[in-house]
Parts: C-alpha cells; structure tokens; sequence
C-alpha cells in the first residue's frame, strides 16, 4: 500500500512539473495574443460606442447610434457588395484550388516540391507590385486588350479596369494560394489504397470523389475557407487600386472613417460589427462542414 501511494505521489510530482514547464512555455505567447490581439479589439468595441467631437477627437460619451448608423441604406449596400465579393472570391479560390491542389497531391513525391514552389512563388514579390501588375494587363490599353486585339478577337477597348470584376480577380488571385495550401494538406493525407479499394469494388469516379475524397478534405476546405474568407471581407487595398471609388468595401469604409473623416467611434462600430459578422458566418459553416462530414 505504501509503495502504491509513494508511486501515486511521484506520479504526481510529474505530472506537475510537467504542467509547470508547459505554462511557463506558454506563456510569452498567451502575454503576447492579450497584449497585441485581445486588448485592442476591447480598446475598438469601448470606441465604437464613444462619440466624435467637432474636430474629429474622441469624446468619451456614450454614444450608441454608431451602430444604427450602419443600417443606413448606403452602409447596408456597402456591406452587402463585401459579402457578395468575398464569397465569391471564396467559391472561385475552391473551384480554382481544389483541382491544381488534387494534381500536386497526387503527383510524383520529387515533383511535389517544385509544383508548390510554383503556387507559393508571387509571394516572393511585393503585394502592391502585383497589384499594379494586374492594373497593367487589364487596362483599356493593357496587355489583356493588346493579346485578344492581335488575336483578332477584339476591337473595341476593354472596359474591365475599375469595376466589380476588377476587384473580383484581384481577390481570387490574391488568395488562392491560401486555399491550396490547407487543400493540399488535406489531399496529400489520403492514401491510394482507399482510392483503389474503392474502384475495387466498382464504385465509378465520380462516386469515389464524391464518397472518399471530398469527405475526407472537408478539414482542408474548411481551413481554405476560412483563410480567404475572413481576410477578404476586410480586404480595400485592391478594391482601392483596382475599383476605384465604384466597388467600395467594408474595408474601405473603416479605413476612410479612421483616416479621411476622423469619425474613430463610427469605424471601430464598423470594424465590430464586420468581426462579428465574419465570425458567425465562419463558425456557421464550420459546423455545417463538420455535420456533412459525421454525416458520411
């Protein structure tokens, strides 16, 4: 009985070192995550329900029409064409994504490497370059109008510059990488004996996709998502370059409230309740992803 307790107490003694040593490891990052992430966005929810004084300072009275503010009809329309184009640039980055990821996993192992430099290689250029190298091609006057021209397939200019659709492929081509990467991860994890077995026993391709392969990327889908979704939500650098004042987005509205209007209480409300949203979309079709997967 003796010798059962004194192991028990040792046992214990580990086990509390061991959760000792792992706090302390922990513990710069938790300091850091209060420090640089939890206590400004407590900072902009208390500011979002301040008021703006007459030379655009902040004036610490209580002031919750900020957020009624927002259900303004130009507002509302604003954050309705953010929806539209981030969702849109999350179905096409999947359509996009979900095949080139599907290749390079399936691939030869020497040549894995080489196809996912290829993916991760306009990140070795700045962010505004590229951008300015798509303004380029898709101007009136571009390289896009000068190919189809030489062509034959074109005569007038092209009229793509500065409209939603500009602001839309600068989106999909600015996040796709960040879909492949998780798709990949996913795809690369599923072993060609499921897939084998499954022609085996007379499933046809598409039966094998739909029962085995999508199922079991639903974690990388779900990551993709995610990924391209909440940052293009908040995304205005490319709807800055690319749309013009025409294709506006919630991003764009937070920065002009902090940096044009001086109205730093009507953003941080802005910026609240476009986090919130964002949130409850991601966490909705989190669980909606997990259910479809148990549901298999």
């Amino acid at each position: 009985m003796k010798s059962f307790d004194s192991v028990r107490r040792s046992a214990m003694k580990l086990l509390t070192g061991k959760r000792v040593v792992g706090n302390v490891l922990v513990a710069p990052a938790i300091a850091y995550l209060i420090r640089f992430l939890a206590l400004p966005l407590l900072a902009v929810f208390a500011m979002s329900f301040l008021s703006r004084g007459s030379y655009g300072n902040v004036l610490f009275k209580f002031n919750p029409l900020n957020y009624v503010r927002l259900f303004d009809p130009l507002y509302a329309q604003i954050l309705g064409f953010s929806l539209a184009i981030a969702g849109a640039t999350t179905v096409l980055t999947l359509v996009a994504g979900y095949p080139l990821a599907y290749v390079i996993a399936r691939s030869a192992p020497k040549w894995r490497p080489v196809l996912l430099f290829g993916v991760l290689l306009p990140f070795w250029t700045n962010f505004m370059i590229r951008i300015y190298a798509w303004m380029m091609i898709l101007r009136s006057d571009g390289l896009l109008h000068a190919f189809l021209s030489g062509l034959g397939l074109l005569r007038d200019p092209l009229d793509i510059l500065y409209t939603p659709g500009a602001v839309l492929i600068g989106m999909v081509y600015e996040y796709l990488p960040f879909m492949i990467l998780p798709l990949y991860t996913s795809l690369e994890k599923i072993e060609e004996a499921q897939l084998a077995a499954a022609a085996d026993l007379g499933a046809k391709p598409a039966q094998v996709f739909w029962r085995i392969v999508w199922p079991l990327s639903l974690p990388g889908v779900t990551a993709g998502v995610t990924l391209v979704f909440v940052p293009a939500m908040g995304m205005f650098v490319v709807s800055d370059l690319m749309g013009g004042a025409k294709s506006l987005l919630v991003g764009n509205l937070i920065r002009n409230q902090f940096l044009s209007a001086r109205d730093w209480p009507f953003g941080a409300a802005a910026a609240v309740v476009l986090l919130a949203l964002t949130l409850i979309l991601v966490f909705v079709y989190t669980r909606q992803t997990r259910g479809a997967a148990l549901s298999r």
